[in-house]
């Protein structure tokens, strides 16, 4: 998998080193509340080694899963993914997958436009490998993703319940 870089950010593989930091982070509830329909903390270094697997899997010329970093001294943020979304129970299936983009950060790094910076690095890189469109989904009382949407230039499409299961705010930003 490919680093993206940024002014303040390098968006990198995630490496088994990093696993007391993932452990540390998802295992946070404040990190974690928003993450998908039915939310859950990361609960022991096995469990981190193990999502680092899968997260190091994917391979993949556009999609990934990365561990953000501060360029200037490798210190560990949070996390950037950009993937295909997984489609609600009954949702008509065909034609290309949705790819979203999301990041959760420790809580230490929140503030600091890291969310921002990375997302925006990501979305130039994908763009320029021609995707055409990238949508964010997040939980309707996540206000400061859905405030990084905004930065971003997102345009919000309301609510759905398309992706997760669950009703989400839908926001999509298109290449160009």
């Amino acid at each position: 998998m490919r680093t993206i870089a940024s002014d303040r950010l390098l968006l990198r593989p995630w490496r088994d080193e990093d696993a007391d930091f993932l452990l540390d982070l998802e295992s946070r509830w404040e990190v974690v509340r928003f993450l998908g329909a039915q939310p859950t903390t990361m609960n022991s270094r096995e469990e981190a080694l193990a999502s680092i697997a899968r997260r190091r899997a994917i391979d993949d010329p556009v999609h990934g899963i990365w561990a953000m970093t501060t360029a200037t001294d490798g210190q560990l943020v949070g996390n950037l993914l950009l993937k295909p979304v997984p489609l609600s129970v009954g949702e008509p299936a065909g034609g290309p997958a949705d790819v979203e983009i999301g990041w959760h950060l420790h809580p230490d790094a929140w503030g600091h436009g890291y969310a921002t910076e990375a997302a925006a690095a990501a979305l130039n890189d994908v763009f320029g490998r021609g995707l055409t469109r990238v949508i964010a989904v997040t939980n309707p009382d996540n206000h400061a993703s859905q405030a990084v949407c905004r930065r971003l230039g997102m345009t919000r499409l309301g609510q759905t319940t398309r992706y997760y299961d669950t009703t989400t705010e839908h926001f999509e930003k298109l290449a160009g």
